[in-house]
């Protein structure tokens, strides 16, 4: 039977107790008096207590004690002994065990309610899911469920509607909202080429996606069954917690056995309120909080974090994350944008990028790539080139307008038309790791292109970030040194390893363990060995599959400050975990000498219901800490 129901249950069956009491001292009697409260706390003890009895027996079995033994113990001593004192005609107790099963199953279901609060919020998601999408078929695009959606279906999307599935774009352009799934509040503008996400929302544009993946491939269903597995998972902190319970539990039961002999034998109180001391001190603390603490914390935590587009898979690996001293990243695609674009032009700039770019738009070289990206956003049109012509390892030649243009790297400039003047801007650039492109219009050196993988704009201030948190920050590259050393000083980065071969990766990431735990960032297939090797590796959301399988988390937005809010959310959960544990520990060893009448001279006491109910706020207070989660500020503020 589930919470609720048992708690129901147990709750309607109770209140004819409650009447009893509140109408006794009146004179009004509970009809069938004694034998009705048996019949009442025996179905009680039968349909609501009886997981409670049953864990505590398995456990039993096993030689253990669990925070159902506590339970099951205090309501079993109340509930026998009360059916001893009714043939003996004496004052029974049967609504202390009803009231306690009844406040611990409240707790029970109010725990739960804030729980399925916590970890459906992103579930929710796969619920904005569109139901249908327009689909090629035959020729025309028709209205298709989402459910027969395949690999390889063309989708027309329309200005306001909703992306079906993943795929990319084919043709058209427009801005969509991404923020359901990646946490980023602007609109992304999109292009042929780009990437889209199911789920999110088309912006004003009209546009045509080849599905890629469909159904529980697609991204948000990956990112809701993640943060399911991490929201059951366990930290490691949780096992000291068990061994705590082992321990804690077995003392309980002799504290309340050495609390009814005191009271008992040497204070010279009858049984009944001996009986009454025991059982107090066994429901006040039962450690049902010490259980909850972790959970759902973790709960809470990742699921935050999923919001905010980052997805940490278990509690395993947020524990770790609490303790990196180093973070370890790579260079291309994670530091880097992954693709080279222009960063500085010299001379006249329209005039350079239009002769550049005329003849680079026949050839297929990544820098070509990059002038005409270069073009394209500055409004340039190439012009129509003749006798074009690829000079091997210098660059390209072709008449423009009866003259001769020449484009490529400076081995291709002859020593009369290269100033001193345009020297030292070309030795310059070399400096700062770029790749020189000279055009040359007419025998005359028209102008210099400076080209770069540049930096993320997140990037420098994603390092700093770090570094003010007492992090040591790495870069680690196959690169060559002087390109490595060149981007590691514009991002601030503290030391630069490079010329590193893909194999090579896990041993420095095992060389620099040596000084404290490494979490290394990565997007690359050469980087999987790193990041399974390090004690943290945070994958690229942009990144292989085989890289964002071997990542403990998974930045979605490709954002590196989402590195330092990843960092700094694992170190709050932490924090809370270890705060949950010790208001819970605490709580329960307070209430533990009120339990047992310590201060009944000065008139603090509690019954067994009230001892009951206080062990259900107890967890309550936990649950509630662990949603604060959801509140904590981040000093790294997503956009």
């Amino acid at each position: 039977m589930a919470i609720q129901n048992r708690f129901l249950f147990s709750l309607i069956v109770s209140l004819p107790m409650l009447l009893n009491m509140v109408l006794s001292p009146l004179g009004i009697p509970l009809p069938g008096g004694m034998w009705t409260m048996f019949l009442l706390t025996s179905g009680v003890m039968l349909i609501s207590a009886r997981a409670f009895l049953q864990s505590a027996w398995a456990s039993f079995k096993h030689h253990h004690a669990n925070m159902d033994t506590l339970v099951a113990v205090g309501t079993a001593t109340a509930y026998f002994y009360s059916i001893y004192a009714m043939v003996n005609h004496q004052a029974v107790f049967y609504e202390s065990a009803a009231f306690v099963i009844t406040f611990i199953l409240l707790g029970q279901v109010l725990e739960e309610r804030m729980k399925r609060s916590a970890s459906g919020a992103v579930e929710k998601l796969l619920d904005l899911q569109a139901k249908e999408a327009e689909v090629l078929r035959n020729g025309k695009f028709v209205a298709v469920p989402l459910a027969n959606i395949s690999v390889g279906d063309v989708i027309r999307v329309k200005p306001g509607q909703k992306i079906a599935v993943d795929g990319v774009i084919m043709a058209g352009n427009s801005t969509i909202d991404e923020s359901m799934v990646t946490g980023e509040s602007m609109p992304v503008a999109k292009h042929v080429g780009d990437n889209v996400i199911g789920a999110t929302m088309n912006g004003n544009g009209t546009f045509t996606f080849k599905a890629q993946k469909v159904g529980q491939e697609t991204l948000l269903a990956q990112i809701v069954e993640m943060v399911k597995k991490a929201q059951t998972s366990h930290a490691p902190i949780q096992k000291t917690v068990d061994k705590i319970s082992d321990i804690f539990v077995p003392t309980v039961l002799i504290t309340a056995i050495l609390t009814f002999v005191i009271w008992y034998v040497f204070l010279g109180n009858n049984v009944v309120s001996a009986m009454l001391f025991a059982v107090s001190v066994v429901i006040i603390a039962c450690p049902c909080a010490l259980g909850i603490a972790t959970p759902t914390a973790l709960m809470v935590g990742t699921g935050r974090s999923a919001k905010l587009g980052i997805l940490i898979k278990n509690g395993e690996v947020l524990e770790a994350a609490n303790t990196v001293k180093t973070v370890v990243f790579d260079k291309t695609g994670t530091i880097t944008k992954g693709k080279p674009e222009v960063t500085d032009v010299l001379g006249d700039q329209q005039r350079v990028i239009q002769v550049a770019a005329s003849l680079e738009s026949a050839s297929e070289h990544p820098l070509a790539a990059a002038i005409l990206t270069a073009a394209k956003q500055q409004g340039i049109t190439p012009q129509a080139v003749q006798e074009f012509e690829a000079v091997q390892g210098k660059g390209v030649r072709a008449q423009i307008n009866g003259h001769e243009a020449v484009v490529g790297n400076e081995k291709l400039v002859d020593s009369e038309i290269l100033s001193p003047e345009w020297a030292a801007q070309i030795a310059a650039l070399q400096n700062e790791a770029k790749t020189v492109v000279v055009v040359i219009l007419a025998h005359q050196l028209l102008g210099v292109i400076g080209i770069q993988d540049a930096p993320k704009p997140s990037s420098q201030a994603a390092i700093a970030a770090l570094k003010q948190r007492g992090l040591q920050t790495v870069m680690l590259t196959g690169d060559n040194e002087g390109v490595a050393r060149a981007i590691g000083q514009q991002v601030g980065i503290d030391q630069v390893i490079a010329d590193v071969l893909p194999g090579d990766k896990a041993t420095a990431i095992k060389e620099l363990q040596k000084n404290g735990p490494v979490a290394f960032v990565g997007d690359g297939i050469n980087d999987a060995p790193a990041l399974t090797t390090a004690d943290v590796g945070i994958a690229m959301g942009s990144g292989t599959d085989i890289a964002i399988e071997s990542g403990g988390i998974v930045l979605v937005k490709n954002d590196l400050q989402d590195v330092v809010r990843a960092l700094e959310l694992s170190k709050k959960t932490f924090n809370r975990i270890k705060l949950n544990l010790f208001w819970a520990f605490i709580y329960n060893s307070l209430g533990i000498p009120v339990a047992a009448g310590v201060f009944v001279g000065l008139g603090l006491s509690l019954s067994p219901e009230l001892a009951g109910l206080g062990m259900a706020l107890s967890s309550l207070s936990v649950v509630a800490s662990s949603l604060l989660l959801n509140k904590t500020k981040l000093t790294t503020q997503p956009a």
